[in-house]
């Protein structure tokens, strides 16, 4: 196994040059300059120095090596200070401003908290909520527990989130005044008061997440539990005389999360990306909305090192995924 784990990480390296490559080159063919927004007021001859700061004179392959150099530190930027902030002259006396661009990076790890508390939390209360019903409701099959979380599952996975956030908005937050409609991203937990707001307004956009989540994950449970119910191994355990808790919980259940973890695995890279959606809706400031806003900008460095990230965990997670196998089947080996 852990020569196996080895290889693997060994050849994710690659692997992940190579997305990064594509995901540089696709950028790099769409359409708009970064400086587009820039006022007509500036110089040209500023334009071009800021060009030169941000390496857009550069050959595409030198702004390749330069963005993979520039992934985890900051580097000075000469940047035009036309109309606001504190002049400073370089050594040519022209006005310029002298800052730090911050890393994507740090943006990113200022934005993650948010995402982690809202979209994190939603994961795993919708797969400790989803594993349960899927075990009962194949173990019950078409009884009024398994009609009903079947109900709830296709439409909590049918509805669009940004539907069922606008209910419960109107209907929570509007109407009944329960909840806040919209999240503080500034709020700072220090007290039990402090606690107990951010617990009030983490409730609807985790509620919307989790169902959606968790309407997915049961159906898979469901369908992986009742394949292995009817499988030749379950009826000579029970001709053995072991208790139906064995059997389903010891037996069945160990062999029918195989396929889920791998739902489960891949599906843990979509909290690090945010809910686009959903965080639109409740303005959650999480690492979704930094993507369509760096969009919007046009910021691409910004999307880069987002897409990249996604891709990494990813891989990491499909790992992580592959060893987990031969951990619940004992005859998965890896050589």
């Amino acid at each position: 196994m852990l020569t196996y784990t080895i290889r693997r990480l060994l050849i994710a390296i690659p692997t992940l040059l190579f997305i990064s490559l594509v995901i540089f080159l696709i950028l790099e063919m769409a359409p708009g300059d970064p400086l587009a927004d820039q006022p007509l007021t500036v110089p040209p001859e500023v334009r071009e120095k800021m060009r030169a700061a941000l390496g857009l004179d550069q050959p595409a392959w030198v702004r390749y090596l330069l963005w993979l150099k520039q992934f985890f530190w900051t580097e000075p930027l000469h940047l035009v200070d036309s109309l606001f902030g504190t002049a400073f002259a370089d050594p040519t006396g022209r006005i310029v401003s002298w800052q730090f661009r911050a890393p994507a990076m740090d943006i990113i790890w200022q934005r993650l908290p948010q995402t982690l508390w809202v979209v994190g939390l939603a994961y795993v209360v919708g797969v400790v909520i989803a594993v349960p019903i899927g075990i009962i409701s194949a173990y019950r099959q078409y009884s009024w527990f398994d009609n009903l979380g079947t109900f709830v599952s296709m439409v909590g996975f049918s509805v669009p989130t940004f539907f069922t956030g606008v209910v419960l908005i109107i209907v929570f937050a509007v109407n009944l005044h329960w909840f806040p409609s919209i999240y503080d991203t500034t709020l700072k937990v220090t007290d039990w008061e402090s606690f107990l707001k951010q617990a009030r307004q983490m409730v609807m956009p985790v509620t919307v997440l989790a169902l959606f989540n968790a309407s997915q994950i049961s159906r898979f449970m469901r369908a992986s539990m009742l394949d292995n119910l009817q499988q030749d191994y379950v009826r000579t355990a029970r001709a053995k005389g072991m208790s139906e808790k064995v059997v389903v919980l010891r037996h069945v259940l160990r062999n029918s999360l195989i396929p889920v973890v791998t739902v489960i695995a891949l599906g843990i890279p979509t909290i690090f990306g945010g809910a686009i959606i959903t965080e639109q809706v409740f303005k959650v400031n999480g690492l979704g909305q930094l993507l369509i806003t760096a969009i919007y900008a046009n910021d691409l460095p910004m999307v880069q090192t987002l897409t990249f990230i996604f891709a990494a965990l990813t891989v990491l997670f499909n790992l992580i995924a592959d060893v987990l196998y031969g951990v619940l089947d004992p005859r998965i080996r890896y050589d």
